[in-house]
């Protein structure tokens, strides 16, 4: 089983940044694949970004390249840096876990935070 909380949530006005933290408790935290989430009001759950096992390959949504940074800390943590933020970005953010690969798809992970609001003001 592995834990994960996140943090780091908050109102920003356009423009501005937030960094989102996910901290992983339980089995071995290096042997997983990490996606980052989120859900709009009234819209699905979509895939922001993820990043392999080993740090070493990332993928981000169109929406968010060249903006959001994914990033982990190897068996402690992985990170959201969020810049430029835009009003449609705001949306509950989550992280997720799964062994092996990274995907795309939230079905494919097993493990789920509580998710951390990000409010992004015109």
């Amino acid at each position: 089983q592995v834990q994960l909380v996140e943090s780091g949530g908050g109102l920003v006005q356009a423009g501005g940044s937030l960094r989102l933290s996910c901290a992983a408790s339980g089995r071995t935290f290096n042997i997983y694949a990490m996606g980052w989430f989120r859900r709009a009001p009234g819209k699905e759950r979509e895939v922001v970004a993820a990043i392999s096992r080993g740090g070493g390959s990332t993928y981000y949504a169109d929406s968010v390249k060249g903006r959001f940074t994914v990033s982990r800390d190897g068996d402690k943590s992985t990170y959201l840096q969020m810049n430029s933020l835009k009003p449609e970005d705001t949306a509950v953010y989550y992280c997720a876990a799964k062994p092996s690969a990274y995907s795309t798809s939230t079905a494919a992970y097993p493990y789920w935070g509580q998710g951390t609001q990000v409010t992004v003001s015109s």
